[in-house]
């Protein structure tokens, strides 16, 4: 029976013995002193292992099996990348260093962020946010920054579309702005009407996706452009699927004026997951002057980082200067691709998303079925109108084939969605018997659908009360 850390814990029980101090010792201030013990679990060594190993077996990850996650990107994360992140020239530093001492480490912060300029089309990056939502909010800043400077303090509203990432509107409200929704078209595309409907010299920007959450890339974005650019509004590119274009099309030259990149989704990092995120923001050089403290910035007799002497500068946006060896994988996995090996994996995630489509679309109905590009979004609505059984049933289902559900129920446009993305590191077996159990999901569906609602059966943890946990969650444990 499963137990946590504490339930294991045995009075004077250790996995470790230090060593007796061997320096002088210090008192602290008895301000900062504990008065009472740490409730801490005392379990010996293998008590550990076996916890970590059991914690492991409740996870699944892109190194488990097939993952496709809609709109995440779980990308396999190649282990080359681990090993750079790991060499002592790189974990042995310290950000308060000289700059004068790690002067390596600079020239790979400049080189990523010249790659990924290059890459997108803008004129300079910042590598300080620490993940997309936070790159979303800072790129946000530096367009309020910039019409600030300008004096043009009537622009209060930023238009999002309905399609959009609900992290968009999170964080244009956040950065005090009125959100503006437009609608989608037939297509799955910006309705251009629409949007020039609520086009005035009080929008600051349009925070855009393209290709979309539903994997649709805009045929109008040269005119969306045009039309934002002639009221003296920005654009902001959400780099969420820039993992779908890459080598092929790039933001800048789509009129875009600042973009944010998960790094997790395009250039195969961890997926944060609240941990190692990192959202890069490269912008055009008109807001140049206003990136983070923290920037680096290459002069003629070296590197500095952008501080209190640029005054236009938003200031800084998280300590020190990024999660730097998050942005040693990155630069590992463009150098070992090179501009041609982008580009295909780019085309492969593509192939990869049109061919479980097309062998899909008898089954569920595609949403949008025209051509896509990394993903796809099919419903389940008349599935569970003549079954009963929803999208999430079948997420639940899934899960007893070792395989990881797509993403469900989102974009809110699309009832009962499950919006799939195999990636570019996927088989054509792996993504056959994915294709496969779904079918076959849907027949039993139809046939024994009290079974699917049963499911999962193999996990160590089954159906849970959502309501119940949202409402009233544990989020300690309780000593006894």
């Amino acid at each position: 029976m499963s137990q946590l850390i504490f339930e294991r814990s045995v009075p004077f029980r250790r996995a470790v013995r230090f060593d007796a101090c061997d320096v002088p010792e210090v008192g602290l201030d008895e301000k900062y002193v504990r008065q009472s013990k740490a409730r801490l679990p005392e379990v010996s060594e293998v008590d550990i292992v076996r916890h970590y190993m059991e914690l492991s077996r409740y996870s699944f990850g892109v190194d488990n099996g097939f993952y496709p996650l809609g709109s995440c990107t779980m990308k396999y994360n190649p282990k080359l990348n681990e090993f750079t992140a790991s060499l002592e020239g790189f974990t042995s530093i310290h950000p308060d260093q000289s700059l004068s001492t790690v002067s390596g480490t600079l020239e790979l912060m400049d080189n990523l962020s010249i790659s990924l300029s290059e890459i997108t089309g803008m004129d300079a990056f910042t590598l300080q946010p620490a993940a997309g939502a936070h790159g979303e909010f800072t790129g946000l800043l530096l367009i309020r920054a910039y019409h600030n400077a300008r004096n043009d303090n009537k622009r209060t509203k930023v238009i999002v579309p309905d399609s959009s990432h609900g992290t968009n509107p999170a964080s244009a409200s956040m950065a005090g702005y009125t959100v503006v929704s437009v609608p989608s078209n037939e297509m799955g595309g910006v309705d251009v009407e629409a949007l020039k409907a609520v086009l005035n010299d009080e929008i600051a920007a349009l925070m855009l996706t393209n290709p979309n959450t539903l994997g649709l890339f805009d045929p109008n974005i040269c005119e969306i452009s045009k039309l934002v650019h002639d009221i003296g509004g920005l654009l902001y590119y959400d780099g969420a699927n820039l993992n779908a274009i890459m080598g092929t099309a790039r933001p800048g030259d789509m009129g875009f004026d600042v973009v944010h990149l998960n790094l997790h989704k395009t250039f195969s990092t961890p997926h944060g997951g609240g941990g190692p995120g990192s959202g890069p923001v490269g912008v055009k050089s008109c807001l140049v002057p206003y990136l983070p403290h923290g920037t680096l910035i290459k002069e003629t007799y070296g590197y500095r980082y952008i501080d209190e002497r640029d005054t236009l500068s938003i200031g800084r946006m998280r300590s020190y200067y990024g999660n730097f060896l998050v942005n040693v994988r990155a630069y590992t996995y463009i150098l070992s691709l090179g501009s041609d090996g982008l580009k295909a994996a780019s085309q492969n995630a593509v192939l990869n998303a049109n061919y479980m489509m097309n062998a899909l679309k008898d089954t569920f109905p595609v949403a949008y079925p025209q051509t896509c590009m990394h993903e796809f979004v099919v419903s389940l609505a008349d599935l569970k109108k003549e079954t009963g059984i929803s999208a999430k049933d079948i997420c639940k289902a899934l899960l007893d084939y070792q395989m990881h559900p797509p993403t469900m129920y989102f974009p809110l446009i699309v009832h009962e969605a499950l919006m799939i993305e195999p990636t570019e590191t996927e088989s054509k077996e792996s993504m056959d018997y994915f294709i496969q159990v779904l079918k076959d999901l849907k027949q039993l569906a139809y046939d024994d659908p009290q079974k699917i609602l049963n499911a999962p059966y193999t996990t160590p943890v089954k159906r849970v009360d959502d309501v119940q946990a949202a409402r009233n969650p544990i989020l300690k444990f309780q000593h006894k």
